[in-house]
């Protein structure tokens, strides 16, 4: 049902449509320099972002609009195969306190029960206390804790990082299904994973901020048994001339306990100092008792953490 109603006598929530774009990017670019998340922002990775498989802005996304200003948007990430949404809210801080986060739940909520989802999901960064406690007001409940590490990358012991990056290649066109094949083994059963289609892959190796040199595959034969994917991170919403992350790192179950993950690792550290970058960041599982070792014994150490929420859909 689309969400055309006024809230009260001031303000409006109603769906996205395309004539917003441009004060939707600039709200976006406010909402980052005042609450970074790590985020990219710029008009071509926005509209990018609104142009991603399995999702229309038109139904997904709603804006909270006052005298033709949007003041505040609530984004529904639909991940049907583990049924749930991904929920991103932010509201201009001026407009806060005043009941538009659960109005847009709500809205949010009846997108989530037309799509079949089972419950929905929200990530805060460990230091955002007020947002906690709204959703904890909104019958949210913790439910699972990830862990931000940081790698200065000249701290790295090298040794053997040439013969870990001559084990590896680049991913090239035409190997997505390889790509997608690989990830969905390699995090099967793991908390929040929804699996890929090779379009969703392609999507997203085609993106503006990715490469496919970026994407490193260690080969048994014909068949790829893991990968690591690097990028630069984002800093201000814009990219950082000294960041960069390990976006995902995967290694088939039937081969791990081989220093796989460990070479890949390095593979895609020294991809990250090629191009002259100095710090590495990634994120994990605070469960993932295997990944946190891993990163640890390279120098890893945590920065901060964020929290996930859910919230059953009756």
């Amino acid at each position: 049902m689309p969400a055309n109603e006024t809230s009260n006598s001031a303000y409006t929530i109603r769906n996205y449509q395309p004539k917003d774009f441009d004060k939707y990017v600039l709200l976006n670019i406010e909402a980052e320099k005042l609450e970074p998340t790590g985020r990219c922002i710029s008009p071509q990775v926005i509209a990018e972002h609104l142009g991603r498989p399995n999702y229309s802005p038109e139904q997904d996304l709603f804006i909270v609009e006052i005298a033709g200003n949007i003041v505040g948007y609530m984004d529904v990430a639909p991940e049907l195969t583990i049924g749930r949404v991904i929920l991103d809210c932010w509201i201009r801080p001026e407009q806060r306190r005043r009941g538009l986060a659960t109005k847009l739940l709500g809205y949010a909520t009846n997108r989530a029960k037309e799509l079949g989802a089972k419950v929905a999901h929200v990530n805060i960064a460990e230091d955002n206390v007020i947002t906690r406690r709204v959703l904890s007001r909104l019958d949210f409940n913790l439910v699972r804790r990830f862990l931000e590490l940081r790698l200065d990358i000249a701290d790295v012991h090298w040794s053997g990082i040439n013969q870990a990056a001559l084990e590896c290649r680049y991913l090239q066109r035409g190997e997505e299904d390889k790509l997608t094949q690989i990830q969905n083994r390699a995090f099967a059963d793991t908390w929040g994973y929804n699996p890929n289609t090779v379009e969703e892959i392609i999507y997203r190796t085609d993106l503006s901020t990715c490469s496919p040199e970026d994407i490193a595959l260690i080969y048994e034969g014909d068949k790829v048994v893991g990968y690591c994917w690097t990028g630069i991170a984002c800093k201000g919403g814009a990219t950082s001339k000294k960041k960069g992350r390990i976006f995902m790192l995967g290694v088939d179950p039937d081969y791990r306990g081989k220093g796989i993950g460990k070479k890949l690792l390095l593979a895609g550290l020294a991809r990250l100092k090629s191009k002259g970058l100095q710090v590495a960041e990634l994120t994990v599982d605070s469960e993932n008792k295997a990944a946190c070792a891993l990163h640890k014994s390279i120098g890893f150490k945590v920065k901060t953490s964020s929290s996930w929420y859910e919230k059953v859909i009756n």
